[in-house]
């Protein structure tokens, strides 16, 4: 570990990749989720209000969960899992949506650069969804080829957290060496001192 980052200027998305949730609990493996042009996020709000007289007189707000927009271009295999394509009852290759599509779950990670100071900040989203259903468009013609946007949240995992961030410089090399395979909150819990 070296010394503590006080400034970081975001300048790109690279090495994203996705942990796909089984429906039986368990976890597949980090996968590439493909090349990923942008990347934005804000955060949804639930307001408690106080109102004494019928005057509003004190606000909270918390945090419900994470609204996401990537745009990217994904391998062929992470888009059926992002929106439940599936081959059941058809013939070896064949891949068909319907209303009883079902989008996997999963934990969403990537490295975001500052290549300014040379510094790389891990990002993690422990459990996404895909929040549109299936779409796509193709363009006779074109000069580039489109990425895909899609529409993501990111809702909070089992201790009430929905982003991780870590400046590569700050961690060692083992938790560095898991973030993209196998995102845990118990990848990151700092584990108290006997």
């Amino acid at each position: 570990m070296s010394n503590i980052v006080e400034t970081f200027d975001a300048i790109s998305i690279k090495n994203s990749s996705v942990q796909m949730h089984n429906s039986d609990g368990t976890k597949e493996d980090g996968t590439k989720f493909g090349c990923v042009g942008s990347m934005s996020g804000e955060t949804t709000l639930r307001e408690l209000i106080k109102r004494c007289e019928g005057v509003e007189v004190k606000k909270r707000t918390k945090p419900e969960k994470l609204d996401l927009t990537v745009s990217a271009h994904v391998p062929v295999a992470v888009l059926r899992d992002l929106f439940g394509l599936s081959n059941d009852d058809l013939k070896p290759g064949v891949y068909a949506y319907s209303t009883d599509a079902k989008g996997k779950e999963f934990t969403y990670t990537a490295d975001v650069m500052d290549e300014f100071e040379d510094i790389t900040k891990l990002i993690a989203f422990p459990r996404c969804i895909s929040a549109t259903g299936f779409k796509f468009s193709v363009e006779n013609g074109a000069d580039e080829v489109a990425e895909m946007e899609l529409q993501l949240t990111a809702y909070p995992d089992k201790k009430n957290k929905f982003y991780y961030e870590a400046l590569v410089n700050e961690l060692d090399e083992e938790l560095q060496d898991e973030w993209h395979k196998n995102f845990t909150y118990e990848l990151v819990e700092a584990i108290p001192t006997p």
